[in-house]
């Protein structure tokens, strides 16, 4: 008897700490609070003006290897090897360095981007704080193409624009 109260007891005390450790998962769509944010459109203005800049700092670039391109071309036949080899390692030089600055400029636009995101995602990340906290989430998952199944009850991607402030649209 004294076992089977035991046992009883130790079913009770496991099944109530399992109560208490039920997880609530609910989902996120963080790509479409970005685009609801007003936010989102200066950001898109600024990193299109970085981009412009970096754009007009490899027209300089540009302008500088079509006119050294164009001298060597005029003047090719009165210089002398030597005259023609350093022309020739200014060219490829350049060339080089105007390669360079293509790749460098696609990570520093994604690193002006990110820059400017930041902000955004912090927002989105307290209100989503808020909210898990409100609706009893345990977990939040971001929703992606690895989600195979999702049900519409628990996306709080609705309430964390609301708590922002951010009106839905029907």
């Amino acid at each position: 008897m004294k076992k089977l109260i035991i046992v009883a007891f130790s079913l009770m005390i496991s099944l109530g700490s399992m109560a208490q450790t039920t997880s609530k998962v609910g989902t996120i769509d963080v790509d479409y609070i970005l685009s609801k944010m007003p936010e989102i459109e200066q950001v898109k203005v600024e990193v299109q003006a970085y981009g412009n800049e970096l754009d007009g700092q490899l027209n300089e670039k540009i302008v500088v290897y079509d006119s050294l391109i164009a001298n060597y071309q005029a003047m090719e036949t009165t210089y002398g090897d030597a005259i023609k080899g350093i022309k020739q390692t200014e060219i490829i030089n350049l060339e080089n360095d105007m390669t360079q600055f293509r790749e460098n400029s696609v990570s520093l636009l994604q690193i002006r981007q990110n820059e400017l995101m930041g902000p955004l995602y912090a927002k989105i990340g307290k209100s989503l704080e808020v909210v898990a906290k409100e609706q009893l989430y345990t977990q939040v998952v971001a929703v992606n193409a690895s989600i195979a199944y999702l049900d519409k009850n628990f996306d709080v991607t609705n309430a964390v624009l609301t708590n922002m402030g951010i009106p839905l649209e029907e």
